[in-house]
Parts: structure tokens; sequence; C-alpha cells
């Protein structure tokens, strides 16, 4: 049998095909990014805080959920804190990869910082409650983004 159905395309021959066009919520993609970029550097700040003055957290290592020394912690949270920053300024260039590995970091962010809630309560919840929605932002309207 023949197939009857058009395969005619608004397209004209030889012309890219038009790329989606750009909504509104773009503007959470580049609150993602930012956003991103700021846990970066608030992760390594708290990373270095732990490296060279372990007295300045609430509690000693043994009051958190893992047991383990604030030089490990601090390892963590550099280390962390630098991916997050380098994800964040490719989430910002529309880059796919950066995006599914800013998803991942974020909630690894946010697991890190709900085990370090003894050490510095509110500014853990603070930093989950910024992983929350850039994970949102990163998985609703991340293909947005591409252009």
């Amino acid at each position: 049998m023949s197939d009857t159905r058009s395969t005619r395309s608004d397209t004209p021959v030889g012309a890219a095909p038009r790329p989606p066009a750009r909504s509104g919520w773009t503007g959470w993609i580049t609150f993602a990014g930012a956003m991103m970029i700021m846990l970066g550097i608030f992760q390594a700040i708290a990373g270095l805080a732990a490296l060279f003055n372990e007295d300045y957290y609430r509690v000693g290592p043994n009051g958190l959920a893992l047991h383990v020394n604030y030089t490990v912690w601090g390892i963590v949270h550099l280390l962390l804190g630098v991916t997050i920053f380098l994800s964040g300024l490719g989430v910002l260039s529309g880059n796919a990869l950066a995006r599914g590995v800013g998803v991942v970091l974020a909630m690894l962010s946010a697991v890190v910082n709900m085990t370090f809630i003894p050490a510095q309560p509110a500014w853990a919840l603070t930093i989950v409650t910024v992983d929350v929605f850039v994970i949102y932002a990163l998985v609703v309207h991340g293909a947005e983004m591409r252009d």
C-alpha cells in the first residue's frame, strides 16, 4: 500500500529548523546557575573554615551525623564547592552535561549539609533550601537554556 500522507514541512528546503522559542522560565536557569556559583563559593568557604579552624563550629566531630574529623569535612566541602562552582558556569553557558551534573551535585550538597546540620544549623538549612530550588530549576526548566 502506498502512504498518502503529506511529507511537506513548513521549513524551506536547505534551511535549518527553528530553535524552540525561549519562555519566561529561562530566568530560573539563570537563577540556578548563579546560585550554583554562590553555593560553590559558600561550600568552599565552609570547607576552608573546617580545615583551618576546627573550633569554629558548634559541636565537635563526634556530635555530627557522621563521626569524622573536621579535616575530612573540610576537604569534602571544598571539593564539592569547586565542582558546584564549575558546574554553575556550565549551566550558565547552556551545557546539558553541566545541567545533569548540577542536579547530582545539588542533591549531594543537600545530603552533605543535612548531615552537617548540628555544626551549623541555620547555614546548613539555608544551603539545603537553595539546593532544592536549584534542582527544581534544572530539572523542570533546564531544556530551555540550550541555545
